[in-house]
């Protein structure tokens, strides 16, 4: 397992559908949020920085899944508590489970890849085995 890192979510009218209930996207979106949020807090440079100097563009999502057990409505604050679950050759499971103070409202798990534009091949990525000291920082 990886540390964990907590982001904050501030529910704003926005977020909810004419119910007054978070529309079901939106825990995606901030889950993504919370992913590299996790990066950047564990000293990984943001990816327009490391793609200067190693070629990583991103980490992009190859799969998710998603459990419901809660719901949630504006004016709330929420916290994505998001670690790597799984480290694999290419690639990296990460989990978020999003909470309202001690209550868990969603859980999900993301896989994703450490990709690059391969030489040559600008339209293109290529998923590149975990980096050590990626991984290493993350632990």
């Amino acid at each position: 397992m990886s540390k964990t890192t907590i982001y904050e979510v501030k529910v704003i009218f926005g977020d909810c559908d004419p119910a007054g209930i978070v529309f079901f996207p939106n825990f995606s979106k901030w889950m993504d949020a919370s992913s590299l949020h996790f990066f950047m807090e564990c000293g990984i440079p943001p990816w327009r920085e490391l793609a200067k100097t190693t070629g990583i563009i991103g980490t992009p999502l190859l799969e998710i899944h998603t459990k419901f057990m809660r719901t949630a409505t504006y004016g709330e604050t929420l916290q994505v508590h998001t670690c790597v679950e799984e480290w694999r050759d290419k690639v990296f499971i990460q989990k978020h489970v999003i909470q309202r103070g001690d209550t868990v409202l969603c859980e999900g798990r993301e896989t994703r890849a450490f990709v690059i534009h391969p030489p040559g091949e600008p339209d293109r990525i290529k998923a590149i085995p975990v980096p050590a000291d990626i991984k290493a920082r993350c632990s």
